[in-house]
C-alpha cells in the first residue's frame, strides 16, 4: 500500500498537524507492508523544511515549490495535489482536517472523482484495505468506513493522531507540476488574522475555555486576564453554546463541531461538560474544571476540580499564577 500525506506549512514552517498526518499514513502503510510519502507545497525554499518529516515515517517528501503556492490557494493547491496523486499512483491520500484541509479536500475529491471520508479519528488495515473510524452523533457513537474507491481520500482530525518517531529516509524530491496562477478562477485578495498575537486554540500549549457559566460576554475579560498571566503559549477557547450565542468567534469553539485540542493544560471555566465539548478536549494533558455545580459532567474527566463561584475563583487563580511567575 502506498499512502500520500499532505503536509501543511505556514510562513515557511511546518504546522504540528503535518507530523500527525504523516505519522498516521506511515503507520497504516507499514501495517499493510507498504510505505508513506509526504507532499509539501509552498514558495521558493520550502524544500528546506521537508526533511523533518522523515523522522515520523515519510520515506519520501515530494515538494512542489512555486511562488504562487507560497500561501494557500484553493484552485492551485487542488490542481497540484490531484496531479501528484495521479502521477504517483497512490492508494490513499490523507489531508489534515484543518480549516485549510476542509476547504481543499472536497475540491481534490471532485477532481479525482472519488468519495471523501471526513474528520477521521482512527485508521487501521483490515484484510489488506483501509478501515476508517469516524465519530457520529456528537461523539456518542462511531462509524467504521471501508471506501470502495482508489485512491481512498480522507481528512484526519487534528490532535488525535499523535506523531510516532519512525525514522525513514525522508528524501526530499522536487516535483515538476504545471503551476499556472493566471488560469485559476479564484483570486485571493488577502489573509487576515483574527486572533492577533494569541495562539490558535488548536495549537496552543495551554487553553483557557469558557462556557455559559460566564453569564455575559463582558465577563470574558476574566479569562483573558488568566490567559495573559499564563503566558504567550496560552490560547482562548469557548463552548458551542457561547459561540452560538454570538459571544465568541467560531474559531475559538472547542468540541465536536469546533476544534479538537490537545494542550498540556486545559481550563474549563463555567462549562458543564456536554459530550459535544468533551469530544474536543478530553485528550488534554491536564484538565482543570471550575463550576459551581458539583454534579457537572466536566468533573468526571477533570484532573483537578474546583466547585465554586468562578467570579471569585478565577481572579484569585490569576493572581496566584502571577505571583508564581513573579509578575504579581
Amino acid at each position: 500500500m502506498k499512502i500520500l500525506a499532505l503536509a501543511e506549512q505556514r510562513d515557511g514552517a511546518l504546522r504540528g498537524v503535518s507530523r500527525e498526518v504523516v505519522s498516521a499514513a506511515a503507520q497504516a502503510a507499514g501495517e499493510a507492508g507498504g510505505h508513506a510519502h509526504a507532499l509539501l507545497l509552498g514558495g521558493d525554499g520550502v524544500d528546506q523544511i521537508g526533511g523533518e518529516l522523515g523522522a515520523v515515517g515519510a520515506a519520501q517528501v515530494k515538494v512542489v515549490a512555486h511562488e504562487g503556492l507560497a500561501e494557500y490557494h484553493p484552485d492551485g493547491y487542488a490542481q497540484v495535489v490531484q496531479a501528484v496523486v495521479k502521477e504517483g499512483g497512490y492508494d490513499a491520500l490523507f489531508i489534515p482536517a484543518t480549516s485549510q484541509g476542509k476547504d481543499l479536500a472536497p475540491r481534490v475529491a471532485a477532481l479525482l472523482d472519488v468519495p471523501l471520508a471526513q474528520d477521521i479519528t482512527g485508521v487501521s488495515v483490515v484484510d489488506g484495505g483501509l478501515e476508517l473510524l469516524r465519530p457520529v452523533y456528537a461523539g456518542k457513537a462511531f462509524t467504521r468506513l471501508a471506501v470502495d474507491a482508489s485512491p481512498v481520500l480522507a481528512t484526519l482530525r487534528p490532535n488525535v493522531f499523535q506523531p510516532v518517531e519512525a525514522a525513514a529516509d525522508g528524501e526530499v524530491v522536487p516535483v515538476e507540476v504545471p503551476v499556472e496562477p493566471e488560469s485559476w478562477p479564484t483570486r485571493i485578495l488577502s489573509f487576515e488574522s483574527t486572533g492577533g498575537d494569541i495562539p490558535d486554540v488548536a495549537e496552543a500549549a495551554v487553553v483557557v475555555s469558557g462556557g455559559r457559566g460566564m453569564k455575559d460576554p463582558e465577563n470574558w475579560s476574566l479569562l483573558e486576564d488568566l490567559r495573559a498571566a499564563l503566558g504567550d503559549g496560552a490560547g482562548l477557547g469557548a463552548s458551542r453554546a457561547v459561540v452560538d450565542a454570538g459571544w465568541r468567534p467560531h474559531g475559538e469553539q472547542v468540541g465536536q463541531t469546533g476544534k479538537t485540542v490537545a494542550p498540556r493544560l486545559y481550563f474549563a471555566v463555567g462549562i458543564s461538560g456536554a459530550i459535544q465539548h468533551l469530544a474536543g478536549m478530553r485528550t488534554a494533558g491536564t484538565i482543570v474544571a471550575v463550576n459551581r455545580d458539583a454534579d457537572a459532567p466536566i468533573f468526571k474527566v477533570a484532573d483537578y476540580g474546583i466547585v465554586g463561584d468562578l467570579f471569585e475563583v478565577i481572579p484569585r487563580l490569576t493572581e496566584e499564577v502571577k505571583t508564581l511567575k513573579g509578575d504579581g
